[in-house]
């Protein structure tokens, strides 16, 4: 167990690499209750999330959700978060469990001119993620209605207890992520367990968004660069008018100097803060449990080559070689 962000936070259960391949090749249980919300709430809901998202928020229909980044004037990234749709009004924003207070006073600070009303619901939810390929299956039994598809959401009861049932995850793998009260969350968390799951930690959450190349703020993400040098282009829709817009716009029509890569060593880790040689610095680094070689992630100069280029890195006065490869790291459709 480990401080995280205020909170006592498991890093592992058995062992990293079991609660990995769990997940991998069955389904595995993370309690990511640490994780914040922000209910948003009134005629101009739609209008003020438009403004403060860097996404479409328009496109979301009632049960739908949506990846976004929080962006700053000058295009420093914030966060980056889910927001699901819960009514025509009423809406429910994922944010990271460090980056939550602040998330909160932004989004307050430019509610001024908007009829909207924020609540801050951190302590409203316990937050439970089932993911792999048999997290599907190992739910259904446990539901009183169709399991939500991808990127949609559903207010209904599972286990027993209200929920709202969420086809989201952070794992690369299919699977749902499960919002329920606090005080139902243990008899949730039980009832997938007898039911198959295995429980997982910090460590094998981290190795698997790795292998999918998901961002981690403080690491792909900070207020230093702005979405567009940070390989998040696609859920950046400038027409918008969002807080942060004008740089989005710019950076994309001048290129970014820094692109986000993916790579893998021939042998060793790097880890974060590592230099790469010619330019760049790793942002995220560790043995693939699925792959069985150390893989990364780097800011590199946009100049740089695409997958097949070679790529060095110092890991501490070590010269690790590899290359640079295609995004994501792992496919499950390819195991």
């Amino acid at each position: 167990m480990v401080d995280f962000a205020g909170w006592e936070m498991p890093v592992q259960y058995v062992g990293l690499r079991a609660e990995h391949d769990a997940v991998r090749d069955a389904a595995g249980l993370f309690d990511v209750s640490h994780m914040g919300q922000v209910e948003t709430v009134g005629p101009d809901a739609l209008a003020f999330l438009q403004r403060v998202l860097s996404n479409d928020v328009a496109k979301v229909a009632v049960g739908g959700a949506q990846y976004s980044v929080l962006c700053r004037e000058d295009g420093g990234v914030l966060d980056d978060l889910f927001t699901y749709r819960l009514a025509a009004d009423r809406y429910l924003t994922v944010t990271n469990a460090a980056n939550h207070l602040k998330d909160l006073g932004w989004m307050r600070e430019q509610a001024a001119g908007f009829e909207v009303e924020l609540t801050d619901r951190l302590d409203d939810y316990a937050m439970l993620a089932l993911q792999g390929p048999r997290a599907r299956e190992l739910a259904a039994p446990l539901a009183v209605e169709p399991l939500p598809a991808r990127m949609t959401a559903l207010d209904t009861e599972f286990a027993g207890a209200p929920a709202l049932v969420c086809g989201t995850g952070y794992t690369g793998e299919d699977g749902l992520e499960l919002l329920v009260a606090p005080a139902d969350a243990t008899a949730v968390w039980d009832s997938l367990l007898a039911a198959g799951a295995v429980p997982a930690g910090l460590g094998a959450r981290d190795t698997l968004r790795l292998e999918a190349c998901f961002h981690l703020y403080g690491n792909e993400l900070s207020e230093e660069r702005d979405p567009i040098t940070a390989g998040l282009g696609w859920c950046c829709k400038e027409e918008t008018g969002f807080i942060g817009a004008e740089r989005a716009a710019a950076v994309r029509e001048a290129g970014a100097a820094e692109k986000l890569v993916a790579f893998t060593l021939a042998e060793g880790i790097a880890r974060a803060g590592n230099p790469v040689l010619g330019g760049g610095v790793v942002t995220s680094g560790s043995m693939s449990p699925s792959l069985g070689v150390g893989v990364g992630m780097a800011f590199v100069p946009a100049a740089c080559g695409g997958p097949g280029t070679p790529i060095e890195i110092d890991v501490r006065g070590r010269i690790r070689a590899g290359e640079i490869v295609s995004k994501p790291l792992y496919r499950p459709e390819e195991r």
